[in-house]
């Protein structure tokens, strides 16, 4: 309980606020659960006649429901005063019913009466209505999404400010600009929650609440963000409900601008292309990038000579652990590939100055300050929340009071003063944590996180429009590879395919094991051998599991389970194989469609949805960089120091990916 307030009244009757008979004397709290914050009324007499009133209750979707009883309406008393706000008599108009499926929180008595008291989560929560009584205490009007208000709170034996105070540790108010008594919940901060909630659960919680109600602790655990969409990009319209689990692909196709899948040009006709990719080429990975084949691709001034050379050695078999602190700044573009020693220990020195500079501009923010700074106060709260539960099983990070977490700290709230607008959302920490694991030093760790955020940024943007457009490009490469499974998805309304969707948040860092990310990151940070090759990793593992989930014919649940279950179980090397050879195979294909060729970066090919070729304007076909493949020897060094000419252009790609 974070907060406990008593004599906190619900006016029950029509106009008669002088009768102490209607006035309901009651307890308001804020608890903190595992996994949500709630408000929680409860009246102080439980003698009460409950039939007068109400119950508060849940239904599947955690929305209060509303049903309106014949014996509670009351007409407006002719003599109410002017200042008498409608929201005082909510109470003898409406009454709230526990339904019979409910897994609501309202507490009921042995014979099956529910007490008048009332729950929400804050993640329900659309705005906060605050005024006066002339009588001097103030009183609150809570409303829901779905514009669902609760009766109004009136506080005779103390202020409401406190409250408000509480409530904005775990939500953003903003003041309405039509109605300065109304306070608006912020978007960005609900969106920030739901990603905390996306990570709230690890599998084994989730396969235990799952016999007990699958719909509920899939959608609200593993896919709460996906519930976070459809509940605040839902229109106010009272025809728009909630829909059950055999239309959620509609309902989000509905409430999701620009996410817009498998869309037919004409109504009534369906285009079906088949497109032959070919047999998946047989792929095998060579030994981790040695500390000696680091050296010999460098001269003596520190400059590396064979950028292109290095990132194929990479990619086909990554790093051993000792060249990672140096080689990750290269990959991340941090240190340029061109650069010397000298020049890169004058860089460090620039970027240890400014990190400081900028580290000094919060660490210098008195408290006084900080009272009259939400959103600072805002992103440190979700950031000393999260760094608290970051990779805790890790040496690097468990323990109390251990410098690694203090550097965690340190660097996600530095980043809030290097980009305030975007500041900290859930999520980040899980991409910050390997980094500053491999790097060891606060300002290396740090322009490191910056440059790995310039290419997730829009991940975390309050209109998640990064998160759209990999959907949608996933669709594309998914119907390309297997037309028959995306359409038993669709089957299933999954075939948005939001059930990706942390893996592309966070680039699968909740999928394996630590170690295996560091891999996995490092191969994809050569950005080879296409653009977007972490869509073909998404595209391995779903084929991986395709057969499992259309021979037991799982349907929207089962694959969100499934799918879900999958955590620290996928074979890195496996399925960096698989991505591989797939991107062989659309790289090989001389019909690929123009946007899967936009999607991977394939700059030869001139291919449109109509040809029937694979050649261009002048003729040349669209080739599979196969060198990629066959390139990865050690390179010959010259007398000079320099790797040979021929044997450098023998190694060449014959296609150069965007």
């Amino acid at each position: 309980v974070v907060y406990e307030q008593e004599g906190v009244f619900i006016h029950s009757s029509c106009g008669k606020n002088d009768d102490q008979d209607s006035l309901i004397a009651g307890i308001l709290r804020v608890i903190e659960k595992e996994n949500e914050v709630v408000v929680d009324w409860r009246p102080l007499d439980e003698t009460l006649d409950t039939s007068n009133i109400l119950c508060a209750g849940k239904d599947s979707s955690s929305v209060v429901e509303w049903t309106q009883t014949p014996k509670e309406k009351c007409s407006r008393g002719a003599d109410r005063p002017s200042s008498y706000e409608a929201e005082w008599d909510m109470v003898t108009t409406v009454s709230f019913k526990k339904k019979p499926h409910s897994n609501g929180d309202a507490t009921t008595h042995a014979n099956g009466e529910s007490k008048w008291s009332f729950l929400f989560s804050l993640t329900d929560l659309k705005s906060i209505k605050q005024n006066k009584e002339g009588m001097g205490w103030s009183y609150l009007v809570f409303c829901l999404k779905d514009d669902v208000k609760l009766p109004a709170l009136h506080f005779h034996h103390g202020d409401s400010k406190p409250l408000i105070k509480c409530l904005e540790k775990h939500v953003a108010l903003n003041e309405s600009p039509h109605d300065e008594r109304v306070l608006l919940v912020k978007t960005q901060k609900s969106l920030s929650q739901s990603f905390e909630n996306l990570f709230d659960e690890p599998s084994y919680g989730l396969l235990q609440k799952w016999k007990k109600d699958p719909y509920i602790v899939t959608m609200g655990k593993f896919s709460k963000v996906t519930n976070y969409i459809v509940g605040s990009l839902r229109s106010s319209d009272p025809s728009n409900q909630r829909r059950p689990p055999s239309e959620m692909a509609d309902f989000l196709n509905d409430t999701i601008p620009g996410l817009k899948i498998n869309q037919q040009e004409e109504p009534g006709f369906e285009v079906i292309t088949r497109i032959d990719l070919g047999k998946q080429p047989e792929v095998s990975r060579r030994e981790p990038v040695s500390p000696e084949e680091w050296a010999k691709n460098m001269d003596s001034e520190g400059r590396i000579l064979d950028a292109d050379y290095i990132k194929r050695l990479i990619f086909k078999g990554g790093l051993c652990h000792t060249l990672r602190k140096e080689a990750w700044k290269f990959l991340l573009g941090y240190f340029p590939w061109n650069s010397s020693k000298e020049e890169r220990a004058n860089l460090q020195k620039r970027k240890t100055d400014e990190y400081f500079r900028m580290k000094l501009q919060w660490k210098s923010v008195s408290e006084e300050q900080e009272k009259r700074n939400s959103r600072l106060r805002d992103y440190r709260s979700l950031i000393e929340k999260d760094v608290n539960r970051t990779d805790r099983t890790n040496k690097f990070y468990e323990g109390e009071d251990n410098p690694g977490l203090i550097l965690l700290h340190d660097i996600l709230m530095t980043y809030c003063m290097y980009d305030f607008d975007l500041g900290y959302v859930q999520g980040m920490s899980d991409l910050l944590s390997p980094v500053l694991y491999v790097m060891e030093n606060e300002v290396d760790a740090f322009w490191c996180f910056v440059s790995y955020m310039d290419q997730m940024h829009q991940n975390f943007e309050e209109q998640m429009q990064g998160m759209k457009t990999q959907l949608i490009q996933l669709s594309h490469l998914l119907r390309l590879l297997d037309s028959g499974f995306c359409s038993y998805l669709e089957s299933q309304d999954s075939g948005y395919l939001y059930f990706c969707f942390r893996w592309l948040l966070i680039r699968f860092k909740r999928e394996f094991s630590f170690q295996d990310i560091l891999r996995l990151w490092e191969v994809m940070w050569t950005e080879l051998p296409c653009q977007n090759f972490h869509l073909l990793l998404c595209c391995a593992i779903l084929e991986s599991e395709k057969q499992q989930i259309m021979d037991k014919h799982y349907g929207f649940n089962e694959i969100l389970k499934h799918i879900n279950e999958l955590s620290m179980k996928i074979d890195v090397e496996d399925i960096l194989c698989k991505a591989e050879a797939i991107s062989m195979q659309m790289m090989n294909c001389k019909e690929l469609p123009q946007t899967v060729s936009e999607i991977l970066g394939i700059e030869n090919s001139s291919v449109t949805p109509d040809s029937d070729t694979g050649e261009d304007e002048s003729g040349a076909e669209l080739s599979c960089p196969t060198s990629l493949y066959q390139s990865v020897s050690t390179p010959v060094i010259a007398a000079n120091g320099t790797r040979d000419g021929a044997q450098q252009m023998a190694e060449t790609p014959s296609l150069t990916p965007a």
